[in-house]
Parts: C-alpha cells; structure tokens; sequence
C-alpha cells in the first residue's frame, strides 16, 4: 500500500511551484517573492499604525542602511543586502526566539532558499561571513528603529537589544507605514534598478 507523501511545494501567484525542500533558482521570481514580504509583517504584526511593517519594507530600509554604512559596497553587495530576507516570502518572518525553539531545521531550509534565490539573480549562492557581518549590522540598526518607532520600545531597551545606533546616520531616516501594494512596487523597483546596474 502506497504512502501518502506530504506536499513541500508551494503554488505562487506567477504560477511556479516552489518545493521549499527542494528549491530550484528557476522557480524563483522577484514579482513572487516582492509580493510576498510585502504581505509579511515584522514583529508579528505587534506594531502601531493602520498597516504592518513589512519584510518588504525592512528590507528596503536595510539596503539604504548598508549603502550609507559602506558607501564603496559593489552593486551586487547591496542586491544581497536587499534580498537579506527574501526567503521569508514563503517561510514567513519568525521572530528570534521562535527561530531558536524550532531549531536547525529552520536555518537548513532558510540556507536552501538564499542559494537559490541569490542564484537566480547572479550572486553568489552563499553570502561570505564578512558581507553576512556588514548586512547584520545594518538589519541591526533598522531593527532598532523599528523597535523604538512601532514596537513600543524604550531606547534603553532597544540599546540593550540592538546596540545604540549612530543617530547622525539615520537622522532623516523614518519608519514608513503604508500600503502593501507600494511596499511591493518599491521593492521591485529596486531590485530592477539593481540588477540592471549589474549588468
């Protein structure tokens, strides 16, 4: 008697069929995964404001973070910055203390979705520690202002969190809280604009 296999593929709005254990950079499309983070919300939707802060969102302000932080990055440097999260769009965002308690499972699917992805858009399938360092420090400066601007966070606590960030870099820098519909076409936007810088 045959056994019943359990379904690993997801059906995107483009029509692929992503197997998320099996990913393949030719299922990969930048509309999919721009849709998708824009639908994904940070800190569990535990935010202020009519709308909730995107993965999309994030990662934008990531990639503007990072440019400002290494002014001489390469383009492909700040497309893996911008793509930082891009797995999410079908694994969605789980904050870190869910990551921990789900385990290396989490990491190992995480690390097959980067690889195809990045694949996909001519990067390499695996990001070098020191770039991996640069991206973190700039998540990390956005995930302060998140914190203090609409996750009800003290300064002192997003300090302790997140490390005090240098405010001259992020003084004209705000959280934007908008529909996802932009979020989208921004991400998309940018990525075009990159990608075509690349090539």
């Amino acid at each position: 008697m045959a056994t019943k296999q359990t379904r690993a593929w997801q059906r995107m709005l483009s029509g692929r069929r992503l197997d998320l254990l099996d990913p393949t950079p030719v299922d990969i499309e930048i509309e999919d995964i721009a849709h998708g983070l824009a639908f994904v919300a940070r800190w569990n939707g535990q935010t202020k404001g009519d709308f909730a802060y995107s993965v999309a969102e994030h990662s934008l302000l990531v990639e503007e973070l990072f440019g400002r932080i290494h002014p001489k990055a390469t383009t492909a440097e700040r497309l893996t910055a911008l793509l930082h999260d891009a797995p999410e769009y079908v694994i969605g965002d789980m904050i870190s203390p869910v990551k921990a308690a789900v385990g290396p499972d989490y990491e190992e699917l995480d690390k097959r979705l980067t690889a195809a992805i990045h694949i996909r858009f001519g990067l390499r399938a695996t990001t070098t520690v020191r770039l991996k360092k640069l991206i973190k420090k700039a998540d990390r400066i956005s995930a302060w202002m998140e914190a203090v601007e609409i996750a009800g966070f003290t300064r002192d606590e997003a300090d302790k969190l997140f490390g005090a960030p240098d405010l001259d870099l992020i003084s004209d820098l705000h959280i934007k809280l908008r529909a996802p519909v932009l979020a989208r076409q921004d991400f998309t936007a940018r990525h075009a604009a990159l990608m075509k810088d690349m090539s």
